[in-house]
């Protein structure tokens, strides 16, 4: 007989949604040997292997991924059990799984996170930055408790709510040639150097899956950085132009040297959307959080607040 605790449960997620047993132990704060044995004793008491092993990680077997699948059901169902029944003990307590896309996790969420935290002293929030299109697999699948996107990407059947409004522009040094244009396509900007997001970011990702569709050499990124706000300063300073979201490009020339050129692309637009299997289906603290998001004003932040964690 199959006899797996909770305990067991969440390792094989973390294991699984990680790649890794020595990263999935690490999320679920055991020992790397304990862990190991925990999921040995999983496969000998189903009788079948869970995992593949390689030097590279780990791979679900068709067992595996049949078991991750109704452990992250009932994994949900205790978080739903215990969100909705803490309220009665004097406030909700559980963490909230968030995938956001590089530009929601920079511009929105830091203010929109602080405020809710703010509130909820019990909650925490695990954030992950990913693209649109790796969130909505995620989420689909149960690796996320909410995503927030591009509104221009196929969200299949997840419910969706909208989030905020943006738009990606060109930002360029003081008295740049294009900087007198109403308007410049994604593809000139490419004959210029470029500062940008470190190469492993969503949105350098982005711009060079978009980069590569124009027919046009790779993007030339002179340097990689950690935030938009830094990627402005280098601009101002003449090392390259910079692709940041509208928001952040404003509040940057209020003490910076720059010349802001819309992008014509249509994807350059950014209607924000959060993206959830089921609002119904989250606790209560989780389903008060969305409802947060969404009244949240339009207002760019400032960082991220206590309680949540990057990555």
């Amino acid at each position: 007989m199959m006899r797996f605790d909770l305990v067991d449960l969440g390792l094989f997620r973390h294991v699984a949604e990680a790649g890794s047993i020595t990263h999935g132990a690490a999320r679920a704060n055991l020992a790397l040997a304990a862990a190991s044995s925990r999921i040995r004793a999983m496969e000998v008491s189903l009788g079948a292997a869970l995992l593949s092993r390689s030097r590279q990680g780990v791979v679900l077997t068709p067992a595996g991924r049949a078991l991750l699948a109704h452990a992250r059901t009932l994994l949900e169902g205790v978080d739903r059990m215990q969100g909705d029944l803490a309220s009665y003990a004097g406030g909700a307590i559980g963490q909230i799984k968030v995938l956001s896309n590089t530009h929601a996790l920079t511009e929105f969420l830091p203010e929109a996170l602080s405020a809710y935290l703010a509130l909820h002293t019990g909650v925490s929030v695990d954030i992950v930055e990913r693209t649109s299109d790796e969130i909505v697999g995620l989420v689909a699948e149960g690796g996320a408790d909410l995503g927030i996107v591009s509104g221009t990407v196929d969200t299949g059947t997840l419910e969706t709510h909208p989030f905020r409004q943006d738009r990606f522009v060109a930002v360029l040094p003081s008295g740049h040639p294009l900087g007198a244009r109403d308007g410049v396509p994604f593809a000139e900007v490419l004959d210029y150097d470029l500062v940008g997001l470190d190469r492993a970011s969503a949105i350098t990702r982005f711009l060079a899956d978009k980069a590569m569709r124009t027919g046009r050499p790779p993007m030339r990124l002179r340097v990689q950085l950690r935030g938009f706000d830094a990627v402005c300063r280098l601009v101002e300073c003449g090392v390259g132009l910079g692709i940041v979201p509208e928001t952040t490009a404003r509040r940057a020339a209020r003490s910076m040297g720059l010349d802001i050129v819309p992008l014509l692309d249509p994807w350059a637009a950014r209607d924000l959307t959060i993206c959830l299997r089921s609002l119904d289906g989250l606790p209560v603290f989780a389903r008060e959080f969305v409802a947060h998001l969404r009244e949240g004003a339009n207002r760019p932040g400032l960082g991220l607040p206590s309680g949540a964690r990057l990555g």
